[in-house]
């Protein structure tokens, strides 16, 4: 009798440590970011963390895994095993880089699997003063009556700004020089001094030299006019044929391997839409001139689609690639 106790009382805690091995998550989360340390993506990354490692029960941790513009991170992400211990912060290049890598393997709709959309960041289109424009269409008929001679500061080619440009180069039917840098602290002195006339960049960025009248801004780039600058239209109400359905925004969503398992997937789910529900999240994204979402996978998989869509057409049609 004392035998079989004892083998039932070994058998109950077998169970009940497989039980809780079996429990999401019983460790610490990695989530990688493809940017080095200080940037909005890492700052925005920390953030959503720190408030699901307290609605999991489980430390998120952050590691920095940069490199060609986040895509090294993306790699990794999509490769890693499918338990949910290895996400990724995703800024909205996600969308470009199978257009843009032709080497790359990745195919974010069927390598990744989305969790929820955390944030967007409106872009704002702004010119230098001394620039006789106070309009997109005022900004596109100097393009066509200067033809070549209007030079556009925005980030590395392929980055979401130069995108923007393009697409509203080729609807538009004009003919502007694109002048990639290596980030905005680098294009900031050129277009404030006047060497560069316009740009577009994220609009927590250009906000104090658009207040301050260092800058003029002209329009917004989202769908809808964005709260830091309201009094701003958006591109796509310019009237400009090509335009009416312009959008383009920065976001930001977080990922987790392709064939993760769907309980991992719905346990994360639950903690992203919990942690972007907290007002004192979106007071802090608010803060940084984001527009918090909801977090919804949905949101997010539909955004990324369209994206992709969108950016691979104007990609390929512009023969931009980097190797």
């Amino acid at each position: 009798m004392r035998i079989f106790k004892t083998i039932l009382l070994a058998l109950l805690a077998l169970m009940s440590f497989q039980l809780w091995a079996q429990k999401y998550p019983n460790a610490p989360i990695k989530l990688l970011v493809g940017t080095p340390p200080g940037g909005t993506t890492d700052i925005m990354a920390r953030l959503v963390a720190q408030k699901m490692g307290e609605v999991l029960g489980q430390s998120v941790v952050i590691e920095n895994k940069s490199g060609a513009g986040g895509l090294i991170a993306a790699e990794a992400v999509s490769k890693a095993t499918p338990d949910g211990y290895t996400l990724l912060m995703a800024p909205a290049q996600l969308a470009t880089y199978k257009a843009l890598y032709p080497a790359t393997k990745l195919d974010a709709e069927r390598d990744l699997e989305s969790l929820g959309l955390v944030a967007t960041t409106p872009y704002v289109m702004v010119v230098h003063p001394t620039l006789p424009v106070k309009t997109v269409p005022e900004l596109l008929a100097y393009a066509k009556a200067n033809p070549g001679k209007l030079s556009l500061a925005g980030s590395t080619p392929g980055g979401a700004q130069h995108l923007s440009w393009e697409l509203i180069k080729r609807r538009a039917n004009v003919d502007m020089q694109y002048v990639p840098y290596r980030g905005t602290g680098a294009l900031m002195p050129d277009l404030l001094s006047g060497r560069l006339q316009a740009g577009i960049d994220n609009i927590a960025v250009l906000t104090p030299y658009v207040k301050s009248g260092q800058l003029r801004g002209i329009a917004v780039t989202s769908s809808a006019r964005a709260a830091l600058l309201p009094d701003l239209p958006t591109v796509a109400s310019s009237n400009i044929t090509g335009l009416a359905d312009f959008a383009a925004v920065g976001w930001f969503g977080i990922f987790a391997t392709g064939k993760t398992s769907p309980d991992v997937l719905a346990a994360l789910r639950g903690a992203i839409r919990t942690v972007m529900a907290q007002s004192d999240m979106r007071e802090k994204l608010t803060g940084m001139g984001a527009e918090p979402q909801s977090g919804s996978s949905d949101d997010m998989r539909a955004l990324l689609k369209r994206e992709i869509s969108v950016w691979t057409k104007v990609i390929q049609e512009s023969n931009i690639t980097i190797q």
